[in-house]
């Protein structure tokens, strides 16, 4: 049996900042991350392997909807 902690719920700058998954057209590595509505800045967090981590990022930043893909 496999425990996981709960992750702790932390927060972003909603006005400035949206949930996006940048994903590569190459080799399909998925990246979870912020990217900042003024500049286009993207803000790298948590790399995708697996619906799980996907499913980790959206509860550790509260993310209800679902999140656009960016290549």
């Amino acid at each position: 049996m496999i425990f996981r902690k709960k992750p702790k719920r932390s927060t972003y700058d909603t006005t400035n900042k949206k949930p996006v998954i940048r994903a590569s057209i190459c080799t399909g590595e998925q990246v979870a991350g912020f990217l900042d509505k003024k500049t286009g800045d993207f803000q790298e967090i948590s790399l995708i392997r697996n619906p799980r981590d996907l499913e980790e990022f959206k509860e550790t930043y509260g993310i209800i909807d679902d999140i656009e893909k960016i290549y």
